[in-house]
């Protein structure tokens, strides 16, 4: 028997759709150096977008599939890659050497789990083979050492600029390295503003695919500012149900539309409590508050997490619930959440200003 064509083993191929973006792989342009040798071997690579390594397995089973029954083909062999690029950011603002890019964690109001979201994001991120770190953007109340189970102070090669802090395969940076963990900081907003900076500008991160920025709360002069001097890719507003923590996530949102920053959607925190005797559930926080301000706002709902004892004991023991429970249902929601993030920047315009040569303008003479 005769090698299959191209053509069908391409129309073979565009019956198989991706489920996360629900495009086939011809169209979308993720199927590259398609190969079909004289003897029907096929060999072809995938190309993500966005972290996707606890997709490959499903996705080789159905493309091989497809493939093998056009008939001809013999052997069928698939490389999965990902190629996570820069995407654009607000107007005016210097990027930032070694990050691709970076992702506001916000909530507006404190209370309300952002640092955790923040944390179990990044390490969905992370198993899903992205290179991720966390900037612990909380002056006044650092939360992400104790999260994370990092402890010490960051190394300095040169007196000017430091080495990010690793646990879990995340690269960390916060002001709680590099204070006493009950000392207070007493500083002004300027003050706090430009330690910040130092943190985020100063650090040696090492070729990012994804930086996330737990926020402080509020949308005070240090988180306007963040929002108007950090490259940012998007921000990520997190929410419990009540009104009271809606009206601040509400302002929050507002601010980064004001600068120029995508919103890439709502996650709805301690949605619900499900008692772990009995199995009832109840909305103590409220209802459907989160869904409520995605559809006013025209904004996706990224998904809710309930208000579960074990979440909390796994932050404040400093493993996460993405790597303390990978397999718990809580586990899952994060990596959806995360997925869906990731897929929301893929989508986003691209960063070219790399791409321009830098023009300086002289006086002649």
């Amino acid at each position: 028997m005769s090698a299959p064509s191209e053509t069908a083993v391409l129309a073979a191929l565009q019956a198989v759709v991706n489920p996360d973006t629900g495009q086939d792989f011809v169209s979308s342009k993720a199927l590259k150096n398609l190969r079909i040798a004289s003897n029907g071997d096929v060999s072809f690579d995938i190309e993500f977008g966005y972290p996707a390594r606890s997709r490959q397995a499903g996705l080789r089973k159905a493309l091989t599939a497809a493939v093998r029954a056009v008939p001809g083909v013999g052997e069928v062999d698939i490389d999965f890659s990902t190629r996570i690029v820069a995407h654009a950011v607000q107007r005016g603002v210097q990027l930032l050497p070694g990050v691709k890019n970076i992702v506001a964690i916000a909530s507006g109001k404190g209370g309300v789990g952002k640092s955790t979201t923040a944390a179990n994001l990044a390490l969905a991120l992370a198993a899903e083979g992205a290179k991720v770190g966390v900037l612990d953007a909380d002056i006044y109340g650092p939360s992400q050492p104790m999260m994370l189970g990092l402890s010490g102070r960051p190394e300095s090669a040169d007196g000017k600029s430091m080495d990010p802090m690793e646990n879990y395969g995340l690269q960390v940076m916060s002001i709680g390295f590099l204070i006493e963990q009950d000392q207070a900081m007493i500083w002004r907003g300027p003050m706090a503003t430009q330690a910040l900076e130092q943190l985020l500008r100063q650090t040696n991160w090492r070729d990012l695919d994804y930086l996330l920025v737990d926020m402080p709360p509020g949308t005070g002069d240090i988180a306007l500012t963040l929002s108007q001097r950090v490259p940012l890719t998007g921000a990520v507003i997190v929410t419990t149900p009540q009104d009271i923590a809606l009206i601040d996530a509400k302002k929050g949102l507002k601010m980064f539309e004001k600068v120029g920053v995508p919103i890439l959607g709502i996650v709805e925190n301690m949605a619900m409590f499900c008692c772990p005797n009995c199995g009832h559930q109840e909305a103590i926080f409220g209802q459907g508050g989160g869904q409520a301000m995605a559809t006013q706002y025209g904004v996706d709902y990224l998904g809710a997490l309930p208000l579960a004892m074990a979440i909390r004991e796994q932050a404040d023991s400093g493993r996460p619930t993405v790597v303390a429970a990978p397999e718990s249902p809580e586990a899952q929601i994060y990596r959806d959440v995360a997925r869906a993030v990731a897929l929301k920047i893929a989508a986003q315009s691209r960063d070219y200003s790399a791409k321009f040569p830098s023009i300086t303008i002289s006086s002649g003479t």
